[in-house]
């Protein structure tokens, strides 16, 4: 299988990582997991937990909250694929230690250019968050904004596209024939 770029979005718990883990585990043997969710509470380490035990052995796991261009750089040569959990998450790290939006632009068009650089494939999982009303809250429709700006950004440059409802992925761009 040559280079691939696969955006997996949807809304929360529609299955998303799952089906990220399974298609990695069906197409590729070398494998990193990069994880950009913080333990900030105890809810949240739990969740950590749930997704470390949801990986087999031979997965490589690397957390990394806002670098993930340079781990990117870093190992996507060591590997076939990585799977970067998530985008999502990754940007509201990003709005809680950068203040202008221009800095978090540059963030995600470095984010792009590496992914289309690297010959290793990607699978970036992103949840969906503009389904809903809006935001009450400035920060709130802040983080929905930019989160459709890099799924949009993501979805161009990916191969596929695939959306997540009810634990059932929908194919908006690419097929892979083997998922038939």
């Amino acid at each position: 299988m040559g280079k691939k770029i696969i955006l997996i979005t949807g809304g929360c718990r529609s299955g998303k990582s799952r089906f990220a883990l399974d298609y990695a585990n069906r197409h590729f043997s070398k494998k990193l997991y990069l994880a950009t969710c913080e333990a900030l509470d105890e809810e949240m380490a739990q969740r950590i937990e749930h997704h470390k035990k949801m990986r087999s052995p031979e997965w490589q796991t690397i957390e990394e909250p806002i670098e993930i261009v340079d781990k990117i750089r870093r190992y996507g040569d060591e590997v076939e694929v990585i799977l970067l959990d998530c985008i999502t998450l990754w940007l509201s790290n990003l709005l809680m230690r950068r203040k202008d939006d221009s800095e978090i632009m540059k963030e995600i068009s470095a984010l792009i250019d590496m992914i289309q650089e690297k010959q290793t494939s990607l699978i970036l999982v992103s949840n969906e968050v503009g389904l809903g009303i809006v935001p009450a809250d400035p920060l709130s429709r802040r983080f929905r904004d930019l989160s459709g700006m890099i799924n949009q950004r993501i979805a161009e440059a990916a191969d596929m596209v695939i959306f997540m409802v009810s634990g059932i992925p929908t194919f908006l761009k690419g097929k892979d024939e083997k998922l038939s």
